[in-house]
């Protein structure tokens, strides 16, 4: 794909409207957001009047707003849905990110739809499908490499969104059923209760233990802020930041960094971003003072390095330093770090089982903490909560700009005020009346500028005033003012009008699915979604475990983490075999799951 004017676009999570004006102000290029149903995140419900609200926000900076509806229907469910993106498709919703491919088989406006990754898109050939269907974009699976989106974007011309940041499903997105079947909470349904947070231990046939009371299937954060430019060049174009259940703190840094980081790589480049303005903001956004496990880059380089956050589930924040020196009251680290009073700190027991204390006061390179328990000399200690900086990010007023060019010249008799935005949107007005020559011209000048360039509170900043007077006018500050708001309302009233809405017309076909088969891992849960794969070729539907189906010895999780990999157990890479197949993970109350490693496609699956 040629580089000329390839627009680059950061897309940030909203939780509520709160968040999405916030990662607005920030620079997002366009956010996503739940409606009050048939979202992933069930509990990141929104009104259709907040999400108006966010929408008129959005496009005033010529940002987009998604809306999730990406978990699977039933037949009633469906029909609700198809009025609810009537409904946003009148709100002016720039797109509706589904999973559920029933839609496709009802009347629905001409808005564009964006495959969820829940679609699970890992193959070009899924990718090609979904594009001869009328899909605009396809959320791609996590677990793709630099290569295989490389090789998606040779044969396809779909847009590509990848996420970038924030938390990882250890199981490819729309394929795990661990949820459900444990206690019929569907993580297809929006309402996964996230068993892979939890601990197990990794036995053998023989019973023997492996590894014990450990969170073998919860991973660390992703993080690929080293890796834009080469995902700008694999095909990527949207840059996913994950986190529809993160508060407002959490979006205003990572959204800020994430903002930084693509402007550092596409500067100097024919990329550019996707919408208008300029944030402005008065700290310094650091990924590790937000919520994290620890990072990884996952699998965009292939497998490589331990993507587990093997002995806990909860955020550790940043690595402070380790423990030199301990007294009865305070210890001392190896390095001079800042910490405050109120700060949060983590550390890692004797059994590295995760404790916190808080920090109660600092002397010098003394740390007094609340509790002195389990920390030790050669401790690493993490802080988990920065006081200041969440003071810092809770005060912060953070102004998103649109540039402004304003010139002054004569037409005939008359004043002309013109004002050119950084999309070329122009505007101009001119005076109703005759205005006197200024006595003292130099100060007349310095009252247009000062006047004109007072655009306060608007989204608009001027760059720049120019004059081209043949004599200097007196015009009263309260005509000045009064033009200033009249311009004002015309260049909004220009890039509202101006703004590129996106709609496209879904026309069925008859393409045919990558697949003849769909067993209950295709999610076939309602009528509409039979009728679409079967108009599309597939001659045998299962279907999906939500309607009821048993799923005793089903496989219930497809993952490229691998518990072989992590503890140095792979036939591939070390030869003398130590455990008696097949292996097993079980849980606290005793439950085992069957584990079965595809070493062919380099994935584990988990049978309940």
């Amino acid at each position: 794909m040629s580089k000329i004017n390839k627009e680059i676009e950061l897309l940030a999570p909203a939780k509520n409207l709160e968040c999405g004006i916030a990662a607005i102000n920030c620079g997002a290029d366009a956010v996503y957001i739940g409606t009050p149903k048939f979202g992933a995140r069930k509990a990141a419900g929104n009104t259709l009047e907040d999400i108006n609200k966010l929408i008129d926000y959005a496009h005033k900076y010529w940002a987009r707003v998604y809306v999730t509806l990406n978990t699977i229907l039933n037949d009633k469910e469906i029909l609700e849905a198809q009025k609810l993106i009537y409904n946003l498709y009148e709100l002016g919703a720039d797109a509706v990110i589904i999973q559920d491919m029933g839609i496709l088989e009802l009347d629905i406006p001409p808005i564009p739809l964006f495959a969820s990754t829940q679609a699970n898109n890992t193959s070009w050939q899924k990718l090609k499908f979904l594009e001869n269907i009328g899909f605009q974009r396809a959320i791609l699976a996590r677990e793709l490499t630099l290569d295989q989106i490389k090789e998606v974007k040779s044969k396809t011309n779909i847009e590509l969104e990848y996420f970038i940041h924030g938390s990882l499903c250890v199981c490819y997105s729309g394929q795990c059923y661990m949820s459900y079947a444990i206690g019929g909470r569907s993580a297809n349904r929006g309402e996964c209760a996230q068993p892979c947070r939890k601990s197990y231990s990794l036995i053998d046939s023989s019973n023997k233990i492996i590894v014990k009371d450990r969170y073998l299937l919860s991973l660390k954060d992703l993080n690929l802020s080293k890796h834009i430019y080469q995902l700008i060049n694999a095909g990527i174009t949207s840059f996913k930041i994950e986190g529809r259940l993160k508060e407002k703190d959490y979006i205003t840094n990572i959204v800020s960094y994430y903002r930084q980081t693509i402007d550092s790589v596409i500067e100097n480049t024919n990329y550019k971003r996707a919408s208008s303005g300029k944030s402005i903001i008065n700290f310094s956004p650091d990924p590790y003072k937000s919520f994290n496990r620890g990072f990884t880059e996952a699998y965009i380089e292939g497998r490589k390095g331990q993507v587990l956050s093997i002995n806990s589930p909860k955020s550790t924040g940043e690595l402070l330093g380790k423990v030199v020196k301990v007294d009865n009251k305070c210890f001392q680290l190896d390095k001079k770090i800042k910490l405050n009073n109120g700060d949060g700190i983590c550390f890692f027991d004797a059994e590295n089982n995760l404790q916190g204390t808080n920090i109660n006061n600092v002397e010098n390179s003394l740390i007094y903490p609340d509790d002195m328990n389990y920390i030790k000399q050669g401790s690493l200690i993490y802080r988990n909560y920065d006081h200041e900086f969440t003071k810092t990010l809770d005060k912060t007023k953070i102004d998103r700009k649109i540039k402004l060019n304003i010139n002054l010249s004569n037409d005939y008799d008359r004043l002309k005020i013109q004002a050119v935005d950084e999309d070329n949107n122009t505007v101009s007005i001119e005076s109703e009346i005759d205005f006197e020559k200024a006595k003292n011209p130099v100060q007349a000048a310095e009252t247009l500028n000062k006047q004109l360039i007072k655009l306060g509170d608007t989204e608009f900043f001027c760059e720049e005033i120019e004059i081209q007077l043949n004599d200097i006018p007196f015009i009263p500050v309260s005509v000045l003012n009064e033009m200033r708001r009249k311009l004002v309302e015309l260049i909004r009233k220009a890039r509202k009008d101006n703004f590129a809405v996106k709609s496209y017309t879904i026309v069925k076909n008859n393409v045919s699915y990558p697949e003849n088969e769909l067993d209950y891992n295709g999610n076939v849960f309602n009528k509409y979604a039979e009728s679409f794969y079967k108009r599309h070729g597939v001659d045998k539907i299962e279907p999906a475990a939500e309607s009821g189906l048993d799923m005793k010895d089903k496989k219930i999780m497809t993952t490229k983490h691998c518990l072989k990999y992590s503890f140095n157990l792979c036939p591939k890479l070390h030869k003398n075999k130590t455990y008696k197949e097949p292996l097993y993970i079980k849980d606290n109350y005793g439950v085992q799951y069957k584990l079965n490693f595809n070493c062919k496609k380099c994935e584990m699956e988990i049978f309940y």
